[in-house]
């Protein structure tokens, strides 16, 4: 995918998981999202500081003190989501609207960052809700192979580390295969959420590596 290819792919997971989130009832907007700890308006909430530059950082860190008092990347990124959940629902989902057609990305990634938080955090809401938010294959591949080539340095400090080096992990439904090992074999999707720690689509994936992260790790 080029820029241009990739771009238009996270635009168009920012218009789907917008409409979703425009379905949702009260209810399902405090319902558990797949992030430990994190609602569905949680998510949401985070979704809207995509594209914060150096002085945007800066200057919400200085309306909210209170971030600076976080011990870890992970809380610092867990308080900013819970002062963003204080919006009102519309605005929320306006902010998430008003981020298509920008190439803007945060300070210190880069646009395939974007693009795997988006597939990844649709999903957070999605599944638990039991929603359908379709991930195009070429966009999901690209991100998992982003995830998975950086799943050691600091950017995949952000996730819980499933122990998958000893595993084969092949899609079923593209050429996509990583690792080495028992195999772990699936849809993309399923597989990308497994690379950053979710099990909570490990049910549909099969192969003796499956079968032995079933036995240790219980789907969430």
């Amino acid at each position: 995918m080029d820029d241009d290819e990739i771009w238009a792919a996270i635009d168009d997971q920012y218009r789907r998981t917008a409409d979703l989130l425009e379905r949702l009832t009260s209810k399902e907007w405090q319902h558990p999202s797949l992030c430990d700890g994190w609602t569905v308006r949680h998510v949401a909430a985070h979704l809207t500081l995509q594209q914060q530059g150096v002085r945007d950082v800066v200057a919400f860190m200085a309306r909210h003190p209170e971030l600076l008092r976080a011990r870890s990347l992970n809380q610092t990124i867990h308080v900013s989501a819970v002062i963003q959940a204080r919006l009102p629902t519309e605005q929320i989902i306006g902010r998430v609207r008003a981020m298509i057609g920008s190439r803007r990305h945060n300070v210190f990634v880069t646009r395939l960052e974007t693009l795997s938080d988006i597939l990844v955090h649709g999903q957070d809401i999605a599944v638990p809700l039991g929603a359908d938010l379709e991930m195009p294959v070429p966009a999901t591949v690209l991100a998992a192979t982003r995830l998975w080539e950086t799943r050691d340095s600091w950017l995949g400090r952000v996730f819980h580390k499933l122990p998958l080096d000893g595993y084969t992990l092949r899609a079923t439904d593209t050429e996509w295969t990583r690792g080495d090992g028992p195999e772990v074999a699936g849809s993309i999707g399923a597989l990308l959420l497994l690379v950053t720690g979710r099990t909570a689509r490990l049910d549909e994936l099969a192969g003796d590596g499956a079968d032995r992260l079933r036995g240790e790790h219980s789907p969430a």
